[in-house]
């Protein structure tokens, strides 16, 4: 770093940009550090680095929230881990660079990675081909194969303690879910999942799908949460027709198997950790660019999508 650069560069202290510099290579400089946008749980920033003749672009990410720290101490080793073993499968994921653990380096434990070309897109000319590009996305990173990784998925709410929410307009159907994640589960084939595939964590470039970020939740799990989770966030910034064919898409696409991820066990197990509410707007939808969802809006979408799974739940359902 030069000297003239001052003690901080947006925001970043000298001593993080030392570590950067020394991670790239003796002799790299900081060219440039911006702020991304869509993150809510870490401060992300773009870097561009000079060495030699090459200017490399980065993305260092800083775990800043305390209470997930505090439940998850190792969450930068674990982004380490699930880089690692995305790269090492050729999927369509950064490369890991550097690891701060802990933050004694950085201040706060800490990822450096290569940055993928593309940008976010919400306001897709094209709503159908978009929704198959995600969906030929997912259906092939989990077409291959990954080495597994000692994270395994477990739901973020507390399943036996579920109560209808107060804010729906169609309480029975919420109760009909509940009765049912908090049924036996169906049996899959655990293999390594993104976590939290959705629209903000996918890049598009000349209209292709150019890369998936924001890997540190992957794990060990049933793949039907991959596309539980992406069809929640559809719900909410779409509608239920655009998460329907997100899945149909899916389906078609899908090469391996292993969890029928037309279960709508699946998409319950994922619409639960909406609970208790009321819904929200993710912060990161206005700030990259889709700004008419309001909570009124969500809830309506939620409690719709709830109708529509519980119906599915019962055609599925043979008198025996």
């Amino acid at each position: 770093m030069n000297e003239n650069q001052g003690d901080e560069i947006s925001g970043l202290s000298r001593e993080m940009l030392y570590w950067v510099e020394k991670q790239v290579g003796q002799g790299a400089q900081m060219v440039s550090v911006k702020s991304l946008k869509g993150g809510i749980s870490s401060a992300v920033y773009g870097l561009k680095i000079k060495h030699g003749d090459t200017c490399h672009e980065a993305v260092l990410r800083q775990f800043t929230n305390a209470e997930w720290l505090r439940e998850e101490p190792e969450l930068a080793l674990h982004e380490t881990a699930a880089l690692q073993a995305a790269c090492a499968a050729g999927l369509p994921s950064p490369q890991w660079l550097a690891c701060d653990p802990n933050g004694s380096a950085c201040g706060l434990p800490s990822v450096l990675m290569t940055r993928l070309p593309g940008r976010v897109v919400l306001d897709p000319a094209d709503l159908p081909e978009w929704l198959d590009g995600l969906a030929g996305t997912l259906a092939s990173i989990h077409a291959v194969e990954v080495a597994p990784i000692e994270w395994s998925y477990f739901t973020y709410n507390e399943v036996p303690c579920l109560t209808v929410p107060a804010w729906t307009r169609v309480p029975e159907a919420w109760r009909w879910i509940i009765d049912r994640v908090q049924a036996s589960a169906p049996t899959y084939q655990p293999q390594f999942i993104h976590r939290d595939y959705h629209p903000t964590n996918v890049l598009w470039q000349e209209g292709k799908v150019s890369g998936v970020v924001d890997w540190v939740n992957a794990c060990m799990g049933p793949v039907g949460i991959d596309t539980g989770h992406c069809r929640l966030n559809l719900v909410q910034m779409y509608g239920v027709e655009a998460a329907d064919a997100f899945l149909g898409s899916y389906i078609a696409a899908d090469r391996r198997g292993g969890c029928d991820v037309n279960d709508p066990y699946w998409d319950m197990l994922c619409l639960i950790e909406m609970l208790p509410g009321p819904p929200e707007v993710y912060q990161g939808w206005p700030d990259l660019g889709l700004d008419a969802l309001t909570p009124e809006l969500l809830a309506r979408r939620l409690d719709e999508y709830a109708e529509s799974l519980v119906r599915k739940l019962a055609s599925s359902v043979r008198p025996r």
